[in-house]
């Protein structure tokens, strides 16, 4: 610049100027100086769940993309349009890809959850799925996909603290609605610079949200109004949410949904209400987010401001929060929804200086991007935690009906070894049968010249009695056994607090099913028939007493049975005259070959109930699938979820 004193004279006098501005910039309304306005710290202590060596911050991806490609056009000054300032930076598109890929099989991970059962914390787990859903598509993804779009500052804060007409005042319009009436918004309102109102005005950031040009009380949930302001800079977008501690229920979801959206967050509070409890939980979920925040004070009395904003400042700095941007805003007239505007200068300068400086936006933008993904690492392994315990939960329920139905089929066994079966009914079947001398008419000496097997024909009436007691006998210990499994297993499910109480009200699980009777009828039934089967092709009988005596296959068969289900019992045996059957049926079978068929015969009757219990257990199982409990693998897909985003940082 030597030789050319004009120049050097105006070159001193933007350095001055320049100087003068970024002064302004430092000073807080109460006069103090603070940290650079957008050069935003946060809490002093870093969230312990952040662990810089296991990933790449995007605003260090943001950072190697510049060094790395130096010589490209997207990361030179644009000296003709904006003087010095960078370019702001997209991220590269292997970075993109990957994170989106990742980001796409989160959000099917966490779409196919699915929390049935009422257990400890599956509300919450539930409300949390449904805001990393809202979060994914309306924020997360997008500001991937769109890294370069114009920063969205939500503003957020308690009824009556004035966010509607600090936008009002910052678009020098009313575009959001004002007045003493709680609660005033509840159409989040978005306001932006014509020049950014393509980004907004369909898909991108809240893309579910149908867009309006103007607020309609009558409008449904899900609504958004989008206008666009000269005064606002280019680059910014400011967006006015519901109440967070609103009389209205579903304003709360609102807000919270369009916190989870937001680059930054400008939080409004009174003079009045600045130390209330929702005040607090709102700025613990901006530091656990890790979001990038402001807070403004607004309605305070100029006697008092001293007062007022030393003890704010003060809770703020003891709540790790001191060197967050503030701003007070004094108690003074709202003309049309709107304050005078020398009373939010300092906000204005703040958030121009965020519009032109594309580096420090891209860097806070990031930053909060980080933010949200960080916190995934906390939120989603809750929701696996979750899982989890529905997958054991479910496991116990099963089980609870496995052992009632496994307690039922050894009440069976045992009924059909000791005895108990041949009583009653079955045993005066018996003694007619075998003292009437039809148990001896179905065996016969073989004769010369004479058919052997004439009288095995002949069937009599006294054997088809005994048949039916005995198919009767033992249809009624399988059902009644069934009945008290099923008493038992609700029993059981009422014991388990919550949940259990709720499946086991669904209707007939109390009791055997309606049919159970009649498809225990046919089981027993086959099973006499496959006795038969057995005897006529197993059954080799003893050579030196078959050359002297045939039988009839089905009396002989009955006849098994009753001394297999007699069989080891000393009563019975008493009561059928020394264990007569068992006797007759070794000396025609022998020894080796009753053995076979007897293991067999119990073998197949113990599955056959097996399969009419299955079928009685499958109603508890419809309960616990329409109870909507995951499967076992859940979990795992979430965590594998996870660790591929973390990868793809």
């Amino acid at each position: 610049m030597a030789g050319f004193p004009e120049a050097e004279a105006e070159a001193e006098a933007e350095a001055e100027a320049e100087a003068e501005a970024e002064a302004s910039l430092r000073a807080t309304p109460y006069g103090a100086v603070v940290a650079d306005p957008i050069d935003y710290d946060g809490p002093a202590e870093p969230a312990d769940s952040v662990d810089p060596a296991e990933s790449v911050d995007f605003a260090d991806s943001i950072d190697s993309a510049e060094s790395a490609g130096s010589d490209e056009s997207d990361v030179h000054a644009d000296e003709e349009s904006q003087g010095d300032r960078m370019r702001e930076v997209a991220l590269p598109d292997a970075v993109s890809e990957a994170l989106t890929n990742a980001l796409t099989i989160l959000r099917r991970s966490v779409t196919d959850l699915s929390f049935g059962l009422d257990l400890p914390g599956a509300e919450e787990a539930r409300r949390t799925q449904s805001e990393i859903l809202a979060q994914l598509d309306d924020y997360v993804i997008p500001r991937v996909h769109m890294s370069t779009a114009p920063a969205l500052v939500v503003v957020a804060g308690s009824t009556g603290a004035g966010k509607s007409t600090l936008l009002n005042t910052l678009a020098n319009a009313k575009v959001s609605a004002t007045g003493v009436r709680r609660p005033t918004t509840g159409t989040p309102v978005l306001a932006c610079h014509p020049d950014d109102r393509e980004w907004f005005a369909e898909g991108g950031p809240l893309g579910s949200l149908r867009r309006r040009e103007a607020p309609d009380p009558k409008a449904a949930p899900g609504s958004l109004v989008l206008v666009s302001t000269e005064r606002l800079p280019p680059g910014v977008a400011l967006l006015d949410t519901p109440d967070i501690d609103s009389v209205v229920e579903e304003h709360h979801e609102i807000a919270h949904r369009m916190l989870d959206t937001a680059d930054l967050w400008i939080f409004v509070t009174t003079a009045a209400r600045y130390a209330d409890a929702p005040a607090w939980r709102l700025l613990r979920l901006a530091k656990e987010r890790g979001a990038r925040l402001a807070i403004v004070l607004s309605r305070v009395p100029p006697k008092s401001r001293e007062v007022v904003t030393k003890h704010f400042f003060r809770m703020l700095a003891e709540y790790g929060l001191g060197e967050v941007d503030r701003f007070v805003i004094n108690e003074s007239k709202v003309t049309d929804g709107m304050l005078a505007d020398h009373e939010v200068t300092e906000l204005r300068l703040w958030l121009t200086e965020l519009s032109v400086d594309d580096q420090r936006r891209a860097q806070a933008v990031q930053a909060t991007l980080s933010g949200v993904l960080d916190s995934f690492r906390t939120r989603i392994p809750a929701l696996a935690r979750q899982l989890e315990a529905q997958v054991v939960f479910r496991r116990d329920l099963r089980g609870d009906v496995d052992a009632a139905y496994a307690g039922a089929m050894a009440e069976i066994e045992e009924a059909t070894r000791n005895g108990s079966l041949l009583r009653g009914e079955v045993l005066a079947r018996w003694q007619d049968f075998a003292g009437s001398g039809d148990l001896m008419r179905t065996l016969h000496l073989r004769k010369p010249g004479r058919f052997a097997g004439k009288a095995s024909h002949q069937a009599p009436e006294r054997l088809s009695a005994l048949k039916s007691a005995l198919r009767a006998g033992l249809e009624s210990v399988i059902v009644s056994a069934a009945q008290r499994a099923a008493e038992e297993a609700v029993s059981r499910w009422l014991h388990r607090p919550g949940a259990g109480e709720t499946l086991a009200a669904t209707s007939g699980l109390g009791h055997a099913s309606d049919d159970l009777l009649r498809r225990t009828g046919r089981t027993v039934a086959a099973w006499q028939e496959h006795i038969i089967e057995l005897i006529r092709t197993e059954g080799v009988t003893k050579r030196a007493v078959a050359r002297l005596v045939s039988f009839d296959v089905e009396s002989l068969s009955l006849i098994f049975a009753v001394g297999l289900l007699g069989d080891g019992s000393s009563e019975a045996e008493s009561a059928f005259t020394g264990a007569l059957p068992q006797r007759l049926v070794h000396a025609l079978l022998g020894a080796e070959s009753l053995r076979n068929i007897g293991v067999k015969a119990r073998s197949d009757l113990r599955a056959r109930i097996g399969m009419l219990f299955d079928d009685e257990m499958s109603r508890y199982v419809q309960a616990l699938d329409g109870a909507g409990i995951p499967d076992e693998s859940a979990a795992t897909r979430l965590h594998q979820a996870t660790y591929n985003l973390e990868v793809a940082r």
